[in-house]
Protein backbone atom coordinates (compact mmCIF):
# COMPACT_ATOMS: atom_id res chain seq x y z
CA UNK A 1 0.00 0.00 0.00
CA UNK A 2 1.09 3.41 -0.84
CA UNK A 3 1.43 6.95 1.44
CA UNK A 4 -1.94 7.74 2.03
CA UNK A 5 -2.70 11.34 0.43
CA UNK A 6 -4.11 13.96 2.68
CA UNK A 7 -7.69 15.13 1.43
CA UNK A 8 -7.07 19.22 2.08
CA UNK A 9 -9.34 22.01 0.75
CA UNK A 10 -9.25 25.86 0.03
CA UNK A 11 -6.11 27.68 1.41
CA UNK A 12 -4.43 27.77 4.82
CA UNK A 13 -2.27 29.32 6.29
CA UNK A 14 0.53 27.25 8.53
CA UNK A 15 2.70 29.94 9.84
CA UNK A 16 4.77 31.32 6.46
CA UNK A 17 3.27 28.19 4.22
CA UNK A 18 0.26 28.47 2.24
CA UNK A 19 -1.77 25.19 1.09
CA UNK A 20 -3.06 26.29 -2.38
CA UNK A 21 -6.25 25.04 -3.79
CA UNK A 22 -6.45 23.93 -8.10
CA UNK A 23 -9.35 26.20 -7.56
CA UNK A 24 -6.80 29.25 -7.82
CA UNK A 25 -5.29 27.98 -10.81
CA UNK A 26 -8.54 27.67 -12.75
CA UNK A 27 -8.86 31.24 -14.43
CA UNK A 28 -5.50 30.45 -15.98
CA UNK A 29 -5.61 27.01 -17.20
CA UNK A 30 -4.84 26.47 -21.10
CA UNK A 31 -7.48 23.45 -20.69
CA UNK A 32 -8.88 21.64 -18.00
CA UNK A 33 -11.96 20.20 -16.76
CA UNK A 34 -12.58 19.36 -12.76
CA UNK A 35 -10.46 16.51 -12.15
CA UNK A 36 -7.41 17.86 -14.15
CA UNK A 37 -5.50 20.99 -16.01
CA UNK A 38 -3.52 21.51 -18.07
CA UNK A 39 -1.20 24.76 -18.13
CA UNK A 40 1.70 25.60 -20.49
CA UNK A 41 5.53 27.34 -18.16
CA UNK A 42 6.71 29.92 -21.04
CA UNK A 43 9.43 32.12 -19.80
CA UNK A 44 10.73 33.73 -16.71
CA UNK A 45 8.75 32.59 -13.77
CA UNK A 46 9.77 33.36 -9.56
CA UNK A 47 8.13 31.81 -6.71
CA UNK A 48 9.57 33.77 -4.29
CA UNK A 49 7.74 32.36 -1.16
CA UNK A 50 7.18 28.31 -0.74
CA UNK A 51 3.98 27.17 -0.47
CA UNK A 52 2.28 23.63 -0.63
CA UNK A 53 -1.04 22.08 -3.21
CA UNK A 54 -3.64 20.03 -1.94
CA UNK A 55 -3.03 18.02 -5.26
CA UNK A 56 -0.60 16.24 -7.48
CA UNK A 57 1.56 17.98 -10.18
CA UNK A 58 3.53 17.09 -12.61
CA UNK A 59 6.10 19.01 -14.71
CA UNK A 60 7.64 18.62 -18.11
CA UNK A 61 10.12 20.78 -19.13
CA UNK A 62 11.55 21.13 -22.81
CA UNK A 63 14.12 23.46 -22.65
CA UNK A 64 14.83 25.12 -19.39
CA UNK A 65 17.03 26.42 -16.62
CA UNK A 66 16.73 27.72 -13.18
CA UNK A 67 16.19 25.96 -9.40
CA UNK A 68 13.11 24.54 -8.23
CA UNK A 69 13.13 24.08 -4.35
CA UNK A 70 11.09 21.39 -2.93
CA UNK A 71 11.08 19.94 0.72
CA UNK A 72 13.80 22.67 1.47
CA UNK A 73 16.06 20.95 -0.82
CA UNK A 74 17.17 22.98 -4.49
CA UNK A 75 16.96 21.20 -7.54
CA UNK A 76 18.83 22.37 -10.92
CA UNK A 77 16.33 22.89 -13.61
CA UNK A 78 17.62 21.69 -17.19
CA UNK A 79 15.90 20.37 -20.29
CA UNK A 80 14.29 16.91 -20.50
CA UNK A 81 13.10 16.68 -16.78
CA UNK A 82 9.93 15.57 -15.05
CA UNK A 83 9.71 17.08 -11.66
CA UNK A 84 6.29 15.52 -9.68
CA UNK A 85 4.88 17.18 -6.89
CA UNK A 86 2.95 15.20 -4.27
CA UNK A 87 0.07 16.96 -1.94
CA UNK A 88 1.58 18.60 1.09
CA UNK A 89 4.89 19.13 -0.64
CA UNK A 90 6.73 22.14 0.21
CA UNK A 91 8.00 23.70 -2.97
CA UNK A 92 9.40 27.60 -5.06
CA UNK A 93 11.16 28.21 -7.89
CA UNK A 94 13.31 30.65 -9.70
CA UNK A 95 12.61 29.67 -13.73
CA UNK A 96 14.92 31.46 -16.22
CA UNK A 97 13.69 33.59 -19.83
CA UNK A 98 13.60 31.20 -22.54
CA UNK A 99 11.64 27.97 -20.58
CA UNK A 100 9.56 25.72 -21.88
CA UNK A 101 7.50 23.29 -20.04
CA UNK A 102 4.28 21.78 -19.38
CA UNK A 103 1.51 21.04 -16.56
CA UNK A 104 -0.57 19.06 -15.17
CA UNK A 105 -2.49 19.18 -12.08
CA UNK A 106 -4.93 16.68 -10.66
CA UNK A 107 -7.55 16.46 -8.10
CA UNK A 108 -6.73 13.86 -5.22
CA UNK A 109 -9.71 11.73 -6.12
CA UNK A 110 -8.49 11.83 -9.94
CA UNK A 111 -4.94 10.81 -9.12
CA UNK A 112 -6.12 7.91 -7.27
CA UNK A 113 -7.58 6.70 -10.46
CA UNK A 114 -4.33 5.96 -11.72
CA UNK A 115 -1.90 6.39 -8.54
CA UNK A 116 -1.13 2.67 -8.98
CA UNK A 117 0.89 3.20 -12.23
CA UNK A 118 3.41 4.93 -10.13
CA UNK A 119 5.58 1.62 -8.99
CA UNK A 120 6.86 2.51 -6.22
CA UNK A 121 6.30 3.89 -2.96
CA UNK A 122 4.98 7.82 -3.08
CA UNK A 123 7.50 8.44 -0.41
CA UNK A 124 10.29 6.88 -3.15
CA UNK A 125 9.12 10.02 -5.89
CA UNK A 126 8.91 12.48 -2.83
CA UNK A 127 12.56 11.50 -2.07
CA UNK A 128 13.53 11.80 -5.47
CA UNK A 129 10.80 14.84 -7.50
CA UNK A 130 13.14 15.54 -10.05
CA UNK A 131 14.08 12.39 -12.73
CA UNK A 132 15.90 13.48 -15.59
CA UNK A 133 14.61 12.03 -18.70
CA UNK A 134 15.80 9.89 -21.60
CA UNK A 135 15.06 11.69 -25.20
CA UNK A 136 12.97 8.44 -25.87
CA UNK A 137 10.70 9.10 -22.54
CA UNK A 138 10.58 12.86 -23.07
CA UNK A 139 9.15 12.12 -26.75
CA UNK A 140 6.73 10.19 -25.27
CA UNK A 141 5.68 11.89 -22.18
CA UNK A 142 5.55 15.33 -24.68
CA UNK A 143 3.31 12.99 -26.58
CA UNK A 144 0.59 11.87 -23.81
CA UNK A 145 1.21 15.76 -22.68
CA UNK A 146 -0.13 17.07 -25.82
CA UNK A 147 -2.70 14.59 -26.25
CA UNK A 148 -4.30 15.49 -22.91
CA UNK A 149 -4.75 18.71 -23.61
CA UNK A 150 -6.25 18.22 -27.25
CA UNK A 151 -9.02 15.73 -25.55
CA UNK A 152 -9.20 18.46 -22.74
CA UNK A 153 -9.79 20.84 -25.08
CA UNK A 154 -13.03 18.91 -26.57
CA UNK A 155 -17.16 19.72 -25.35
CA UNK A 156 -17.17 16.02 -25.38
CA UNK A 157 -13.95 15.06 -23.44
CA UNK A 158 -14.05 11.55 -22.27
CA UNK A 159 -12.46 11.43 -18.67
CA UNK A 160 -11.27 7.21 -18.94
CA UNK A 161 -9.30 8.58 -21.64
CA UNK A 162 -7.68 11.41 -19.84
CA UNK A 163 -6.88 8.65 -17.49
CA UNK A 164 -5.83 6.41 -19.52
CA UNK A 165 -3.55 8.41 -20.64
CA UNK A 166 -1.81 9.56 -17.16
CA UNK A 167 -1.27 5.90 -16.49
CA UNK A 168 1.18 5.64 -19.19
CA UNK A 169 2.60 9.03 -18.10
CA UNK A 170 2.94 7.56 -14.76
CA UNK A 171 4.42 4.08 -16.11
CA UNK A 172 6.89 5.67 -18.13
CA UNK A 173 7.96 8.24 -14.71
CA UNK A 174 8.49 5.00 -12.99
CA UNK A 175 10.49 3.38 -15.64
CA UNK A 176 12.72 6.80 -16.04
CA UNK A 177 13.36 6.75 -12.12
CA UNK A 178 14.14 3.44 -11.85
CA UNK A 179 16.88 3.84 -14.37
CA UNK A 180 18.17 6.90 -13.13
CA UNK A 181 18.12 6.37 -9.04
CA UNK A 182 19.89 3.10 -7.29
CA UNK A 183 17.33 3.29 -4.76
CA UNK A 184 14.39 2.54 -7.27
CA UNK A 185 16.54 -0.27 -8.79
CA UNK A 186 16.77 -2.00 -5.37
CA UNK A 187 13.00 -2.44 -4.58
CA UNK A 188 12.41 -3.36 -8.07
CA UNK A 189 14.97 -5.72 -7.75
CA UNK A 190 14.37 -6.68 -4.26
CA UNK A 191 10.77 -7.71 -3.21
CA UNK A 192 11.34 -7.78 0.77
CA UNK A 193 12.82 -4.46 0.59
CA UNK A 194 9.97 -2.82 -1.52
CA UNK A 195 7.98 -4.65 0.97
CA UNK A 196 9.80 -3.34 4.21
CA UNK A 197 9.35 0.24 2.34
CA UNK A 198 5.73 0.41 2.07
CA UNK A 199 5.07 -0.74 5.54
CA UNK A 200 6.84 2.05 6.66
CA UNK A 201 5.06 4.13 4.71
CA UNK A 202 1.97 2.40 6.48
CA UNK A 203 2.77 2.11 10.24
CA UNK A 204 5.92 4.63 10.78
CA UNK A 205 4.15 6.96 12.59
CA UNK A 206 2.90 4.00 15.15
CA UNK A 207 6.00 1.68 15.35
CA UNK A 208 10.00 2.35 14.68
CA UNK A 209 11.20 -0.66 15.81
CA UNK A 210 12.60 -3.09 13.04
CA UNK A 211 11.77 -5.98 14.67
CA UNK A 212 8.14 -5.21 13.70
CA UNK A 213 8.59 -4.62 10.41
CA UNK A 214 11.08 -7.98 10.16
CA UNK A 215 8.00 -9.94 11.44
CA UNK A 216 5.56 -9.14 9.56
CA UNK A 217 8.50 -10.14 6.37
CA UNK A 218 8.92 -13.35 8.54
CA UNK A 219 12.32 -12.41 8.76
CA UNK A 220 15.13 -11.85 11.61
CA UNK A 221 15.91 -7.90 12.30
CA UNK A 222 19.48 -8.47 11.68
CA UNK A 223 18.75 -10.45 8.38
CA UNK A 224 16.20 -7.00 7.38
CA UNK A 225 19.28 -5.12 8.46
CA UNK A 226 22.03 -7.10 6.43
CA UNK A 227 19.68 -6.97 3.46
CA UNK A 228 19.30 -3.07 3.95
CA UNK A 229 23.14 -2.02 4.58
CA UNK A 230 24.04 -4.89 1.52
CA UNK A 231 21.69 -2.54 -0.95
CA UNK A 232 20.88 0.73 0.13
CA UNK A 233 23.80 1.25 2.49
CA UNK A 234 22.08 2.33 5.30
CA UNK A 235 20.51 0.50 8.22
CA UNK A 236 17.09 -0.41 8.88
CA UNK A 237 16.64 1.43 11.34
CA UNK A 238 17.86 4.63 9.66
CA UNK A 239 15.38 4.00 6.69
CA UNK A 240 12.81 4.08 9.41
CA UNK A 241 14.23 7.03 10.95
CA UNK A 242 14.17 9.17 7.75
CA UNK A 243 10.89 8.51 6.92
CA UNK A 244 9.69 9.95 10.34
CA UNK A 245 12.15 13.10 9.79
CA UNK A 246 10.73 13.85 6.00
CA UNK A 247 7.21 13.58 7.70
CA UNK A 248 7.66 15.53 10.61
CA UNK A 249 9.71 18.37 8.32
CA UNK A 250 6.09 18.94 6.10
CA UNK A 251 3.83 18.70 9.31
CA UNK A 252 5.78 21.55 10.63
CA UNK A 253 6.15 23.24 7.37
CA UNK A 254 2.37 22.75 6.56
CA UNK A 255 0.52 22.66 9.20
CA UNK A 256 -0.37 25.18 12.50
CA UNK A 257 0.26 22.25 14.60
CA UNK A 258 2.52 22.94 17.93
CA UNK A 259 5.64 21.07 18.43
CA UNK A 260 4.34 19.05 21.02
CA UNK A 261 0.66 17.98 19.00
CA UNK A 262 3.58 16.80 15.98
CA UNK A 263 5.59 14.86 18.37
CA UNK A 264 2.10 12.98 19.67
CA UNK A 265 1.31 12.64 15.80
CA UNK A 266 4.42 11.08 14.75
CA UNK A 267 3.91 8.81 18.38
CA UNK A 268 6.52 10.09 20.41
CA UNK A 269 5.86 10.01 24.42
CA UNK A 270 7.18 13.40 24.76
CA UNK A 271 7.84 16.84 22.89
CA UNK A 272 11.75 16.74 24.56
CA UNK A 273 11.88 13.12 22.97
CA UNK A 274 10.83 14.30 19.33
CA UNK A 275 13.02 17.51 19.34
CA UNK A 276 15.83 15.30 20.30
CA UNK A 277 15.39 12.84 17.61
CA UNK A 278 14.90 15.82 15.02
CA UNK A 279 17.54 17.53 16.00
CA UNK A 280 20.01 14.35 15.50
CA UNK A 281 18.39 14.26 12.29
CA UNK A 282 18.62 17.65 10.92
CA UNK A 283 21.04 19.81 13.06
CA UNK A 284 18.46 22.25 14.46
CA UNK A 285 15.40 21.91 16.46
CA UNK A 286 12.24 21.98 15.43
CA UNK A 287 11.68 25.92 16.55
CA UNK A 288 14.93 26.55 14.31
CA UNK A 289 13.82 24.06 11.41
CA UNK A 290 9.63 26.06 11.39
CA UNK A 291 11.65 29.94 11.60
CA UNK A 292 13.58 29.20 8.93
CA UNK A 293 10.79 28.42 6.86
Amino acid sequence: MKTSIRALTGMKKANSISMISIQGFREEQLAGREEILFNELHGKRIIEKAHAHDFFIINLFDNAKGVHTIDSIDHTISNHQVHVLFPGQVHKWNISEGTIGYQLMVERAFFEKFAPYFRFSFTNYQNHPVIQLTGNAFSLLLYEFDAIKNELEREDSLVHLISARAAVIAAIVSREAELAFTEFKVYQSNKRLATFNMLIDEYFKEVKLTRFYADKLNISANYLNILCQKHLKISATQLIQQRVGTEAKRLLQTTGLSIKEIAFELGFIDHAYFSNFFKSQTGISPTEFREKG
